[in-house]
């Protein structure tokens, strides 16, 4: 167990239960610290088959992490759901919320690129990181035209909401701790491929939020190949 974003008493209001390489509980780790808000960490070790009696009890339906729980209240479950909680609790408060307030297009947009990262590009990356052949060549190939349109999608800003980090950056920021596992294993050269995505890669990494929770590449691949059975 372990604390984040200082050692206060005051982080005892949010805890967050996740597993350190979970890509889809970075996003809230991430958000939290962005915005300044304390939290307690709470290691779920998805490596081991049998699910917490936390989590049993926290997310009965679904039996996953994240889990956030503010206050002692009802927990938060669903990655892009405890994403949207943790902005309208504390973006605006904090002055720097992650989906505009002002623009509903806008956020229909973000929302719109957010569910296209877990819908289309994570079951390509399990598909392309678990087949062999004929397949993972057609998977590779696909994961990189996502990408690719992702890339697009950011086109010349800092970071996807503009000037400043936001939602669809805490979104996706997390699955760049696999890009070297994504290089390795299909042999790509991401530099080239998508240049634009690798620098805002760059740019994300400079900020404290992001590097306090993103892990090593290299362990996050020897933990994929572990998990896929990859050779």
């Amino acid at each position: 167990m372990a604390t984040g974003a200082g050692d206060h008493g005051e982080a005892a209001e949010v805890t967050v239960v996740d597993f350190w390489a979970n890509g889809f509980g970075m996003r809230a780790r991430i958000a939290l610290r962005e915005l300044g808000v304390p939290f307690r960490y709470v290691e779920e070790d998805l490596r081991v088959r049998e699910r917490s009696e936390l989590v049993l009890r926290m997310n009965p339906v679904h039996r996953s992490i994240p889990i956030l729980i503010h206050a002692g209240r009802g927990p938060v479950c669903g990655s892009l759901n405890i994403l949207e909680y943790i902005d309208e609790v504390w973006g605006m408060e904090k002055g720097a919320p992650l989906l505009p307030r002002d623009d509903p297009l806008q956020r229909a947009h973000a929302r719109f690129w957010a569910d296209f990262v877990d819908q289309k590009v994570f079951s390509t990356q399990t598909r392309f990181l678990k087949s062999r052949g004929e397949e993972k060549a057609a998977a590779g190939a696909e994961l990189l035209d996502q990408l690719r349109r992702l890339e697009g999608v950011l086109g010349d800003r800092p970071f996807f909401a503009g000037d400043g980090f936001g939602f669809l950056d805490a979104v996706l920021v997390p699955f760049s701790s696999m890009f070297y596992g994504y290089e390795q294993h299909g042999g790509f050269d991401l530099e080239r491929e998508c240049p634009g995505l690798v620098r805002w890669v760059r740019r994300c990494r400079e900020r404290d939020s992001v590097r306090a929770v993103l892990p090593d590449e290299v362990q996050m691949y020897e933990l994929h190949k572990e998990w896929y059975g990859i050779e």
